[in-house]
């Protein structure tokens, strides 16, 4: 279910307006009916610049969190390790200009983009730097972390009310899929009409475009029968009549075109196919990625086509986020993992697809893009893998109607850190965006006091403007598509052993993702107690053991060890999966041999260490299990299944996941001294031939703010 992002308010006369919205939708867009105001209230003056108004519409990606700006669109290659980072530089369709490895697809459209690497707030806090970028003004209240009725209006909430889409003024600025949230339910200030009035925010839609089963509630007219229509209408109109002794005379004059708006959009077949977007063909779908953010984007294509003005796409929070390490782009802890795993591929999938798809159809040309976050992240990396908040300097893209595509505008300097020219305000940004829209950004406008305001304190970025691209042939980019493959839900990689990578030694660190195992047989007779990849067309799966030619000795506490470390670790319940047996001649060597030495445990644990050497853990959870013997040659495999909850057990409190989370099968020597296996000892083996975690994230306690 698709539906209208509201809280329960209750009104004057004791309806809650989630009520209202359940009676037909009515007031699903923005339509609150007390105190509508005029949808046009236009500066009168003209602009020459033949810029001004080139777009009719624009698509807002924000990338909530703070993106790195060394891992996206300002890698600095020739700064130390601890400020570059692990990832390589590669040429973009822009001469001379890199973008980082992980944004391989990306790099390949620059020429369709302007990049700008000198925006700064000078602000690290999200909620104040993000009021910043999204108002166009400097937060001065007294908690940015809530909203109020006195904080500045959205630029979209401005948009709404002085350009408002001929098309569809009642769909003027939509939102997707939520409401922007810090901390669990934490919901800063800057995304709403302000003073302007609830009557100006944003017309929100939450729920996932990515569900088969999705849909709009109170917008599906389907099996709906005339006569039950009218009866919503009726309805509708019965309570409208409590609001006429109240203040409806205030706008008596736009009422009935707003309410004939609404009643247009609840039955127009337009409107309802916008959102129908499993009508869209698979590989349209498959080419924006298959993620809620992902679906998000062609839905606001599909939103613009029909007329939207502005859509804002949330970079979406997933399920079971740490809100202490990296909630979205927030990569405080294992950024170099987060971003090759989850944030690049998510981006340079969506992105691309959405810049190629609005150029296909011929919308670019119309269609104002922007992809901008509320800041940086600190230009070195901290002791946890991460990166911090940074206001000071970070880089955003634009693209479509009115941009001079192909160019790099502004420029950090050798770290990073701050601008070295071209400094660019979050004003400056509202400013271009109003300007390209057809909004003076000198215009003033007045609040519900009567009292005026200026429309936003900063100036247009007219280096940015131009009807021709600023690029004259593009180059031809580097950078491997398959470096960075569309996100996968998958936690491990390889989860049936069947050797699609080998077996890396424990101290290979965390790229590439995979099995690290201990002792690997490299240099080791055969018949040493190790870990084996065994890859045939009759089998697949891991070999921890020992046994052959060759008399072995094992010492005390001698362990063998198969570990992965999770991609996306993200706080909630867990349920590992190992599927594995003991193979031996016969039962009898199994029981002398094996049973009476050794025990296998399965384990879920955090790195005690930034090298992420799976010997050094602190364990979260375990079991020890009795894997069943199996003659040599057939085996027969039990399953075992370990559950444990990595998360906070105070309500509202973090889970660390420090420098990563794992998982580990251990087959451990427990019995004292050493142990002697005779030469000519046929091998016995602990084998394992699949291992998986499913994953179920935890649920926010909506009465709990962090």
């Amino acid at each position: 279910m698709f539906s209208i992002h509201d809280t329960p308010h209750a009104l004057c006369d004791g309806i809650s307006r989630r009520e209202v919205l359940r009676i037909g939708g009515l007031s699903t867009f923005g339509l609150t009916l007390p105190g509508l105001l005029q949808a046009k209230e236009q500066s009168s003056l003209v602009t020459d610049d033949p810029m001004f108004g080139r777009a009719k519409n624009v698509i807002y990606v924000w990338l909530q969190g703070g993106p790195p700006q060394h891992e996206t669109f300002d890698p600095k290659p020739h700064a130390p390790l601890e400020i570059r980072g692990p990832f390589q530089p590669i040429q973009t369709t822009i001469p001379g200009e890199n973008f980082c490895e992980l944004l391989p697809r990306t790099a390949r459209i620059a020429h369709k983009l302007a990049i700008v690497r000198s925006l700064a707030t000078d602000n690290n806090i999200h909620s104040s730097s993000a009021y910043e970028v999204l108002t166009g003004y400097p937060y001065r209240g007294p908690n940015a972390r809530t909203i109020t009725p006195t904080d500045w209006p959205y630029f979209g909430s401005l948009v709404k009310k002085l350009k408002p889409s001929e098309r569809l003024p009642a769909l003027s600025t939509v939102w997707l899929p939520d409401i922007m949230r810090l901390n669990e339910n934490v919901t800063p200030a800057g995304q709403t009409g302000g003073f302007l009035g609830r009557q100006w925010d944003p017309d929100r839609f939450k729920g996932d475009p990515n569900d088969p089963n999705f849909e709009i509630e109170g917008m599906n007219l389907t099996g709906i029968e005339p006569l039950r229509l009218n009866q919503r209408i009726s309805l509708l109109k019965q309570f409208e009549q409590r609001f006429d002794t109240i203040e409806r005379d205030r706008a008596a004059d736009v009422y009935d075109t707003f309410q004939g708006q609404a009643l247009d959009l609840l039955t127009s077949a337009r409107v309802r196919e916008a959102f129908r977007i499993q009508n869209e063909p698979d590989q349209v779908r498959e080419r924006y990625g298959r993620t809620k953010w992902g679906q998000c984007l062609l839905l606001a294509r599909r939103m613009v086509e029909v007329g939207v003005r502005l859509v804002h796409v949330n970079w979406t929070r997933e399920p079971g986020d740490s809100a202490v390490d990296n909630p979205m782009w927030d990569t405080h802890a294992q950024n170099a993992d987060r971003v090759e795993d989850v944030l690049c591929p998510m981006f340079d999938v969506g992105f691309t697809a959405l810049i190629d798809d609005l150029d296909q159809r011929g919308l670019l040309d119309e269609t104002l893009v922007v992809a901008i976050g509320e800041f940086g992240r600190t230009p070195k990396i901290n002791s946890s893998g991460g990166r911090d908040h940074w206001g000071p300097v970070f880089s955003f893209a634009m693209a479509g109607a009115g941009i001079s595509e192909g160019q790099v505008y502004g420029a950090s300097d050798k770290t990073g850190g701050y601008p070295a020219r071209d400094r660019v305000s979050g004003g400056d940004v509202t400013a271009t965006i109003f300007h390209l829209l057809g909004i003076d950004h000198t215009t003033r406008f007045k609040d519900t006091e009567g009292r005026e305001h200026s429309l936003t304190g900063g100036q247009p970025i007219y280096g940015l403007m131009g009807n021709e691209p600023a690029l004259k042939k593009p180059a031809i980019p580097g950078g491997n598509i398959a470096r960075v493959p569309m996100y996968s839900t998958d936690l491990l990689l390889d989860k049936d052993l069947a050797g699609e990578m080998a077996l890396m030694p424990v101290t290979t660190g965390s790229r590439p993702k995979g099995w690290r195992a201990t002792p690997l047989p490299e240099g080791k007779p055969e018949s040493a107690f190790a870990v084996r990849q065994i890859v045939s067309d009759d089998a697949h799966h891991v070999a921890l053991g020992f046994g052959g030619e060759t008399a072995v000795t094992i010492p005390t506490d001698a362990t063998a060890l198969l570990a992965q470390e999770m991609r996306n670790p993200r706080a909630g319940s867990f349920q590992m999966t190992v599927r594995a047996c003991v193979t031996a001649a016969n039962e009898q060597a199994y029981q002398e041999l094996f049973a009476n030495h050794f025990r296998c445990r399965m384990v879920m644990f955090r790195f005690a260490d930034g090298d992420k050497n799976p010997t050094k853990r602190q364990e979260l959870g375990t079991l020890e299990f009795q894997p069943p013997f199996s003659p040599s040659g057939a085996p027969h495999y039990g399953s075992f299944e370990l559950t444990h909850r990595l998360d906070s057990p105070a309500p509202g409190a973090n889970f660390s996941i420090g420098r990563g989370l794992a998982i580990a099968v251990l087959l451990e020597k427990t019995s004292p001294g050493e142990l002697k296996i005779p030469a000519g000892t046929p091998p016995i083996s602990l084998c394992i031939d699949h291992i998986d975690l499913r994953f179920n994230s935890r649920v926010i306690n909506g009465d709990v703010q962090v």
